[in-house]
């Protein structure tokens, strides 16, 4: 019994933590078609049936539920559709996020949760993870991401002059901004790592490394941010998940890290 955490596919949890901390976790659809891969987001109706379930386990205690960012999916604004069913009892927290800062704020919530806090408690958890943490996407390419919609038209005019350069982008608000461009791989993570080590104010982060088909290189990255970072920080790596990864294309590298207190941007966020 108790409040439990429900996240989409697109957090990217590893299964042994989502055993540990027993969240459950609802696959967005990736579909084989024609001319390629394509997803879709979560509907209402499934949504609703996966509240439903886990108000009953946990005894109507509440749900907290953790989606992907309304502006890059429509699984968000089913969940809220799906939430008005379970009027006070299904918490819809607006992530503005993807990845593993989601899957952070996912796992905060649901250690407060097996400690026996309340659903207020586990909610404002997870906004205040969110809050804090920032997520950076380096690519090897700009193809696949705008084939798939989720490039901006700002940064998609800018995608010709990056062609020759390795942009890494930031999620702010929920969509993708420029945040550097370098001409190789290596001064693309140092880059990232300047970026997460000026943030961090010398306190501990959670990062959390996620790559599509690329071991070698985000075992690099991972090697240079735990020379870099505080003492007492955690770095994991893990596989993208194959929702996010066939917009982004192979190659691709995502660095969400959670700081330990909130810094000069974070109520961009909202």
């Amino acid at each position: 019994m108790g409040v439990r955490v429900v996240v989409d596919s697109s957090a990217g949890l590893p299964a042994e933590v989502v055993r540990e901390l027993d969240i459950t976790v609802v696959d967005l659809h990736v579909m084989d078609e024609g001319d390629g891969t394509s997803t879709s987001g979560l509907s209402s109706l499934e949504l609703a049936a996966a509240y439903a379930r886990q108000l009953e386990r946990g005894g109507d205690e509440g749900v907290v539920a953790l989606h992907l960012a309304k502006a890059l999916s429509s699984t968000w604004s089913a969940a809220v559709a799906a939430s008005a069913v379970f009027p006070g009892t299904v918490r819809v927290v607006e992530t503005d996020s993807v990845g593993m800062t989601i899957g952070a704020a996912a796992m905060a919530a649901a250690t407060v949760a097996q400690e026996g806090g309340d659903l207020a408690a586990c909610e404002a958890m997870a906004q205040s993870t969110l809050a804090r943490s920032e997520t950076w996407l380096y690519l090897h390419q700009l193809d696949d991401l705008r084939k798939s919609g989720r490039l901006p038209t700002g940064t998609s005019v800018l995608s010709a002059a990056l062609l020759a350069n390795k942009p890494i982008l930031r999620v702010n608000d929920g969509k993708l901004e420029l945040a550097g461009k370098t001409r190789t791989q290596s001064k693309a993570f140092a880059k990232l790592a300047e970026l997460v080590v000026e943030r961090t104010a010398g306190q501990p982060v959670f990062a959390a490394i996620q790559h599509a088909s690329a071991p070698d290189p985000a075992a690099q990255l991972a090697e240079l941010l735990e020379g870099q970072l505080p003492a007492g920080s955690r770095v994991m790596v893990e596989p993208l998940v194959p929702a996010l990864a066939v917009h982004t294309g192979a190659g691709a590298i995502g660095l969400s890290v959670v700081f330990s207190s909130h810094g000069p941007v974070e109520n961009s966020r909202g």
